[in-house]
């Protein structure tokens, strides 16, 4: 009687599934991942995409609660009528102008926060800390208390001014429109810059200290140095800036709102506002709806250019 032994696999040699099992295995793995996150999707759609869905139906009605028995489809009607809005186009180019200034401002002064706390000093650590303050405060909180330094009668401003003797008497700032466009500007700057400068100075602390090295021994001074090594390395830093800046600029409404309140006149009247007030003053949710998705499409708009420009610029590295 003969036996067969087969040989017994070397110590090195391990045994590998069948490839058919391999993809059944990868296959029934992607499936289950995908039963797992079925919960959170429906969540996900109920949260944002109804919403988003039902508001953007809203927009192609007629739909005003003052007149619950007029609603009707009316299509692109909404849209078309804001080309004939006067109310609209004005709060389109406040909106641009508060935008604009807005903008500027934060990029102007959060580079140079940043170029300031990126330096060596003592108490840095504290600065930073405190430079975080902003920020964390609501925007509500932060338009009353802009609005309380500019109050006509117990002003903080006009407290100081009075008792330096630069004043005789107080003065109503806010009822001035220009006055009051740059007020609610620098209260939105305020409120918006720390991020800002979070985001320059992560980018000021990747610059490798040899470039600048280099660049003091081929004698270059303080402005060639910003020019030559700084301004290249933060430049996907500034663009993200940009980014989110202008999108919020854009969409400013709750320090606008408690502070000016849209006046004097027109002069603050941005289209976030515009937007509330047509939705939730006047009742009307269609048009208050397509006045929501113009905002979404402008900073939609705002957010490919700039984006665009990025990825011409290379990767973005912060």
């Amino acid at each position: 009687m003969t036996t067969s032994i087969e040989p017994a696999p070397s110590p090195g040699t391990r045994s590998r599934p069948a490839r058919g099992g391999a993809a059944r295995s990868a296959v029934h793995g992607t499936w289950r991942a995908y039963v797992m996150n079925v919960p959170a999707l429906v969540v996900i759609a109920a949260l944002v995409a109804y919403p988003i869905g039902y508001s953007f139906w809203l927009s192609l009605q007629r739909y005003n609660l003052k007149q619950p028995g007029a609603r009707r489809f009316v299509g692109l009607g909404n849209y078309l009528s804001l080309f004939r809005d006067e109310a609209f186009l004005s709060s389109i180019r406040v909106s641009a102008a508060f935008a604009l200034v807005v903008v500027a401002l934060t990029l102007v002064l959060s580079l140079s926060l940043a170029l300031v706390l990126n330096e060596v000093f003592h108490g840095r650590g504290l600065l930073r800390s405190l430079m975080l303050l902003p920020w964390a405060m609501p925007g509500v909180v932060n338009g009353l208390m802009w609005r309380w330094i500019f109050d006509a009668k117990v002003g903080a401003l006009n407290g100081f001014l009075a008792s330096v003797g630069w004043t005789d008497g107080y003065q109503a700032w806010l009822t001035s429109p220009v006055v009051a466009f740059f007020v609610a500007a620098l209260a939105e700057v305020w409120n918006l810059m720390p991020l800002a400068v979070i985001i320059l100075l992560a980018g000021l602390q990747t610059i490798p200290t040899e470039l600048y090295d280099a660049a003091r021994v081929d004698r270059a001074g303080v402005l060639q140095r910003f020019r030559h090594v700084t301004l290249p390395w933060l430049t996907h830093p500034l663009l993200i800036v940009l980014i989110l800046e202008t999108m919020n600029a854009f969409r400013a409404f709750d320090v606008i709102y408690v502070l000016t309140g849209g006046g004097p006149g027109d002069a603050t009247n941005v289209i976030a506002l515009l937007t509330v007030r047509t939705a939730f003053t006047y009742t009307n949710f269609g048009l208050g709806n397509a006045y929501a998705y113009v905002i979404t499409l402008v900073t939609v708009v705002i957010s490919v250019a700039y984006l665009a420009l990025l990825y011409r610029k290379g990767k973005v590295e912060v």
